[in-house]
């Protein structure tokens, strides 16, 4: 099954939690669409500074738009997306245009990873008769999650400006927004009001906003392509990057002199956007679009690494991080980034829990997650795994870092920590609290939690299993432990009649009680983890009954149709959307846990990975191929399991990404 995408969306990010991105058709419907997005603290901090463009094309024939607008209520204008007649995301966005007099206009749009630097260039197809294109940058200024609106405060005037370079400084408090240009720059203040964005209003948000243009940046296409480049210097003196200043030092007077030395200003500019496109070739070595957009969402933080868990509203959370590691730098050999990433989150640990959030804004990390710290334990393993395998280098002290870390997530688990943590008598993991979500089911509507999962949830139990058994590898410590939760994990979660296993036991911390709800998370004791809890028939049951209640082309269902609950779209304002979010809405990285154990009972012969690869992988890696290789959170529940919530998620992506490099060999 094809899955297609009316107006897709595309994705550009510097490396440091900034980024660019919009629609394949130019109109913005999110709020967090825009030309130059940055992280005032990589990868947080993050402040929208130029939204979008408006953008005419004069010629003798005329004058015609090639950008367009919604605005409020409900009205595209200019028109300019009627004369869009292609667009590729390949190696980066390009938008071709033709005009009624058969001028053909190209534009491109380049973010160079790890600078806050947005480049756009325009240029004819073929030279032809007098074409003047004519550009107007829209400005805001503001916090990324909202929306701005016309004020007495903004500063129109440009602070600095000479020939190829003008700089503005809207806010006090904010960073400067600079535009290096081959164009002429004219001061022409103007307020645009009311700008609709879609996909806010659809989720309930507040959707419409008002921007400023100060001015014109007018063009002669037949002497040259038009270049603008915008960029702040809002990282030099957070990141003390050096690629960073290079980069925003190329922006001063000084610098841009010496990049233009024997030019005249208008090639100096030209030259210095090029170079910004040709660096950025770089993303052609990547084999595949999955592999490139992996690299999006591993970014800085502080002097080390991080993995974003989505664009564009997502910053580094502790699950997502290493349920995301193993897809993004381990199973694609980038075991560097891996052992940056891993060694960083080694000294977080608290009381045996890694922390599952940094904020937007100060860095308290947040520890409310039961699961995100065996997730690291699992990709410990991964990558010490492949480390060995491929020979690479891991020194004694940062192994036995590593370890120690493994260590102290399991004597803190086991000795008991926060939200009832604790391994009961039985050999399984305990967890939860009243009001307090912990797995990975976490939505919550004030202090309602929707999936509370309170008691012995069955994923939490294949990865505190999993990680005795990892640990057990270099210490008889955890092995009487795994062998009396194995034994009790087989005797307590398997449901006979109905052939699969039960969601939640002791529900609720109450013995013996149960929760029978036919849910993914049983998967993960037979997939998706090194230790596959259930063998021989109970396995090929439970993955048979998965893949007939659970499984769609987008991935699979967190709540089986029929169940009470049951959601077959995911829509409406934000507590109807949380309300929904786990309770029959489609994810896509569950399909890498679902193929694994598909290919555990069916075997793993290459016929058999072509099927799993045919039937399960390929309808995602279509989706991916018109995205530049994004895939989303999630999808509506029922056909056509239209994708929904964030549009570009790193475990989607990774899970994805494994299950191809697993089926690839």
């Amino acid at each position: 099954m094809k899955i297609t995408l009316p107006t897709s969306e595309w994705l550009e990010a510097d490396g440091l939690g900034g980024f660019a991105s919009g629609t394949s058709a130019g109109l913005r419907s999110r709020r967090y669409h825009g030309l130059l997005l940055v992280a005032t603290t990589p990868p947080t901090g993050r402040v929208m500074l130029v939204n979008g463009l408006e953008a005419w094309v004069e010629t003798p024939t005329g004058r015609y738009a090639i950008s367009s607008q919604r605005y409020a209520p409900d009205v595209v204008h200019p028109d300019g997306v009627r004369r869009l007649v292609a667009f590729s995301n390949d190696p980066w966005p390009r938008w071709t245009y033709r005009l009624e007099d058969g001028t053909v206009i190209d534009q491109e749009l380049v973010v160079q990873r790890g600078t806050p630097v947005t480049a756009l260039s325009w240029r004819l197809r073929e030279p032809r008769g007098n074409v003047r294109l004519f550009v107007r940058l829209l400005f805001s200024g503001r916090d990324y999650h909202s929306t701005h609106h016309e004020n007495a405060s903004f500063r129109f005037d440009a602070d600095s400006s000479d020939d190829e370079r003008v700089t503005w400084r809207p806010y006090e408090g904010l960073p400067a927004i600079t535009a290096v240009t081959n164009g002429q720059y004219s001061a022409q203040p103007e307020w645009y009001r009311n700008f609709l964005y879609e996909g806010e209003r659809t989720r309930g948000l507040d959707h419409v906003e008002d921007l400023a243009s100060p001015g014109v940046f007018a063009f002669d296409l037949n002497h040259s392509a038009a270049m603008v480049l915008t960029a702040t210097d809002t990282t030099r003196q957070a990141t003390g990057n050096s690629d960073t200043r290079q980069a925003t030092d190329n922006t001063d007077n000084t610098a841009t002199r010496r990049a233009t030395d024997n030019t005249d200003n208008t090639e100096g500019a030209s030259l210095l956007v090029e170079r910004l496109f040709e660096r950025e070739r770089r993303r052609r070595v990547f084999p595949s679009v999955l592999h490139r957009a992996a690299d999006s969402y591993l970014v800085q933080r502080g002097a080390g690494k991080t993995i974003l868990a989505g664009y564009p509203w997502f910053t580094d959370w502790g699950r997502d991080t290493f349920i995301s590691i193993r897809g993004l730098c381990i199973s694609t050999g980038r075991l560097d980034d891996a052992r940056a990433i891993l060694l960083a989150w080694s000294g977080a640990i608290s009381h045996g829990m890694l922390p599952n959030r940094f904020p937007d804004r100060g860095d308290a990390p947040e520890y409310n997650s039961v699961d995100g710290s065996l997730w690291y334990v699992i990709a410990v393993h991964d990558f010490l795994t492949a480390a060995t395998t491929l020979d690479f280098a891991v020194s004694a002290s940062q192994q036995d870092d590593l370890r120690s870390a493994v260590d102290a997530i399991l004597e803190g688990y086991a000795a008991g920590t926060r939200y009832g943590i604790r391994a009961d008598a039985d050999g399984l993991l305990s967890c939860g609290s009243p009001g307090v979500q912990l797995t990975w089911m976490d939505a919550k509507v004030g202090d309602w939690v929707v999936t509370p999962r309170s008691g012995k949830p069955v994923e939490i139990q294949a990865l505190w299993l999993n990680a005795l058994w990892v640990a057990g590898h270099w210490t008889g410590r955890w092995k009487e432990a795994l062998a009396s939760g194995m034994s009790a994990f087989r005797a307590r979660f398997w449901n006979d009649a109905a052939g699969c296993l039960f969601d939640v036991v002791d529900v609720d911390h109450e013995p013996g009680r149960i929760d029978p709800a036919f849910r993914p998370n049983q998967i993960l004791a037979v997939g998706g983890l090194p230790l596959s809890l259930l063998d021989g028939p109970s396995a090929r049951r439970v993955v048979d009954a998965v893949e007939s209640r659970l499984v769609t082309p987008m991935g699979l269902r967190s709540l089986a149709p029929g169940s009470a609950g049951y959601a077959p779209r995911y829509e409406g304002n934000g507590a109807k959307r949380d309300a929904r979010y786990h309770q029959g809405t489609v994810w896509p990285w569950l399909m890498g846990p679902f193929v694994e154990a598909w290919l555990r009972v069916h075997g793993s012969s290459e016929t058999t990975r072509r099927d799993a690869r045919a039937r399960f992988v390929e309808p995602l890696l279509q989706l991916a191929a018109q995205t530049g290789g994004q895939l989303p959170e999630i999808a509506d529940a029922e056909p056509p399991h239209a994708p929904r919530g964030c549009p570009c998620q790193a475990w989607s992506v990774a899970e994805v990404l494994r299950l191809v490099m697993v089926l690839n060999h």
